[in-house]
């Protein structure tokens, strides 16, 4: 985590130092104007083509739209994004080149903003949540046109306070990153409160920096109340145990330090930039790697709660499939993989035990109570076979970390759920008298629900930043896309314990 940090720091500072090297160009006095045949020979890009087709290969860039995209450029921190991603070093002075390239930048920079800089099916093994889209060729003509280029790029990115929220945070951890020199703490034996340690200062420098404590904090000669607490809120915004123990993981995410912080901030800004605008109004939204759900009914928020979702070896995808049927009292048809991995060695014992059988070559679970799969399914479309369902594992709810199961997501007071979905639909009874049989009965849902299942490592809660661990390790694919360091080595996958549920 340190090597991370002193990279992200380096790359941090640097970004805050860049700025466009075309801002401060004179522009040339009485420059020419570009020469439309001239252009239409030398650009092939395809959103250019277009643009300049719908000009009829005139010119765009004068005196003044020229300086209005340079500054904006050089805004993209505010969007967690490097300006020299669009332009870099000086602007060309031969007229032709020179409008090409500020025609390049303008509809790369307006196509981050409106879709994400990076393509996430190139980044991730699977992605299939809709993507935000956007004519950029024919906004930037129409606000060149209005001479409105300011506010129309400002229109792009998310409208929301979470997006809002991240951009504040990013530009204040990048200034801290650029005021405040930090040291990489080292690791060893955890830290209760009221012991001695050496690391003492340098870690309560490295919360003061963070915001957790107040600047030129005093450090006691023992881990007292004061730092204790800090580290407890620390903690608590990290999903950890707040029990104030400097252990490993809390380590690592007080080594972050600002540079860091803002570099996770920068890559879940990304991230919200690929979604659409106008999701659907009634869906379920999934943050496995905060591993917790909210429900939208018709544009309003209704519930949100814990889930469990799949282990570091065996990650939750990035997916938006459709559900509109529940399944009360399911029966577990087991997977190949599972079957052959971790029931095969199973004595017939503990498998009569679990009430586990042998259906067409394949181990099926009975419905009941053991079942792994609960009292109730969310029966989701997808072709990977990742669902929602019960579990009789409900004491996982109560873990900081909810990283256990082998890929589809295990929801808290599932049944309490299913009451919600169903009685909005006017079904209720009909699940009710199923529940109640103790047999497999599908119930038919008359809203057809999409489930967005998203990895935010980095969100907004209503009042403020929130961090979690890259448990799953997919943060650097998205950080490299965007010129940024590489993150640490992502810690050895640890076994969870037996539960071999799904």
């Amino acid at each position: 985590m340190t090597s991370r940090f002193w990279a992200g720091k380096t790359l941090i500072l640097a970004l805050l130092s860049v700025s466009v090297t075309a801002c401060g160009n004179g522009l040339p006095f009485g420059r020419k104007q570009a020469d439309g045949s001239t252009l239409q020979s030398s650009i092939s890009d395809p959103q250019a083509r277009a643009f300049y087709q719908a000009r009829q290969w005139k010119a765009a860039w004068d005196r003044k739209a020229e300086k209005q995209l340079l500054d904006i450029i050089a805004g993209a921190p505010a969007n967690g994004l490097k300006p020299d991603l669009f332009l870099k070093g000086a602007l060309p002075k031969e007229p032709e080149q020179r409008e090409a390239a500020l025609t390049g930048a303008a509809l790369k920079y307006a196509s981050a903003l409106a879709q994400g800089y990076a393509d996430p099916k190139k980044i991730s093994a699977v992605y299939t949540i809709p993507r935000a889209k956007a004519d950029v060729a024919g906004g930037l003509a129409t606000a060149l046109a209005s001479d409105k280029l300011e506010g129309w790029y400002a229109s792009l990115p998310p409208q929301t306070d979470e997006y809002r929220a991240l951009s504040q945070s990013h530009l204040h951890y990048l200034r801290d990153a650029a005021n405040i020199r930090l040291e990489p703490i080292p690791g060893g034996k955890p830290i209760k409160p009221d012991h001695r340690d050496p690391r003492l200062p340098a870690i309560a420098a490295a919360l003061a920096a963070a915001g957790y404590l107040p600047p030129n904090t005093a450090v006691p000669a023992r881990y007292d109340h004061a730092l204790a607490a800090a580290v407890k809120r620390l903690q608590d915004d990290w999903s950890m145990k707040p029990d104030g123990i400097i252990g490993e993981t809390t380590l690592d995410a007080i080594n972050l330090g600002p540079a860091g912080l803002a570099r996770q901030i920068a890559i879940n800004m990304e991230r919200l930039r690929w979604l659409q605008r106008d999701p659907p109004a009634t869906r379920i939204d999934v943050n496995t790697a905060a591993t917790f759900l909210d429900y939208w009914r018709d544009g309003r928020h209704v519930d949100h709660r814990k889930v469990v979702a799949g282990e570091p070896d065996k990650q939750t995808p990035q997916i938006q499939a459709p559900f509109s049927q529940l399944v009360a009292n399911p029966k577990w048809r087991v997977p190949d993989s599972i079957g052959a991995k971790e029931l095969a060695t199973k004595s017939s014992g503990w498998l009569q035990a679990n009430n586990f059988s042998m259906e067409n070559g394949r181990y099926v679970q009975q419905s009941g109570p053991k079942n792994s799969l609960g009292l109730v399914k969310f029966d989701m479309e997808d072709p990977q076979q990742i669902y929602m369902h019960d579990t009789p594992a409900k004491a996982l709810f109560a873990l900081p970390e909810r990283h256990r199961s082998h890929g589809c997501v295990r929801i808290e007071n599932a049944l309490d759920f299913a009451a919600l979905l169903t009685n909005e639909d006017n079904v209720f009874d009909q699940f009710r008298e199923a529940l109640a049989s103790g047999e497999e009965k599908w119930i038919k849902l008359k809203t057809e629900i999409p489930v967005r299942l998203l990895y935010h490592t980095a969100f907004f809660d209503g009042a403020r930043v929130q961090f979690r661990p890259d448990v799953y390790g997919w943060d650097d694919n998205v950080a490299m896309a965007l010129g940024l360091v590489r993150g640490a080595p992502r810690k050895a996958v640890r076994q969870q314990g037996e539960d071999i549920g799904p």
